[in-house]
């Protein structure tokens, strides 16, 4: 039973979905937004990254109803893949295992905020001039 994911196997993850990515799942996302915040206030290894999630999760909402298009689509689809990762019971390491079966969906986040970091310090700074 595998117990760690490299960062690599994160950005695969990652970049696997990314070429797939639709603005259908864009939706079911956006949809879904509970459900994955739930995940991350309930699941040890993902709660330090809650605030996180808040931003990626008000960044492609953001994106997905106009109010901000400064940001090349592949970001979206990273935040998106990343997220729906978090989402599915059945990954890397299957969720079922206590605390173990999150450590590769945190491993995802991580890497997913490494990816687009210069895109979500420039959503932060239009986010701050409050432009909705």
């Amino acid at each position: 039973m595998k117990t760690k994911i490299s960062e690599q196997e994160a950005v695969n993850e990652i970049r696997k979905g990314m070429g797939k990515f639709s603005e259908n799942d864009l939706k079911k996302v956006i949809s879904k937004g509970e459900k994955i915040k739930s995940k991350f206030l309930k699941a040890m290894p993902l709660k330090r990254f809650l605030k996180d999630f808040l931003m990626l999760f008000a960044l492609i909402k953001d994106y997905f109803n106009g109010y901000y298009r400064e940001v090349p689509w592949w970001t979206i689809a990273s935040i998106g893949v990343a997220l729906l990762y978090v989402l599915s019971p059945i990954d890397l390491i299957p969720d079922f295992i206590p605390i173990v079966g999150y450590i590769d969906d945190a491993a995802v986040i991580g890497a997913c905020l490494k990816m687009v970091e210069k895109d979500i310090e420039r959503y932060k700074e239009w986010s701050k001039q409050d432009n909705k």
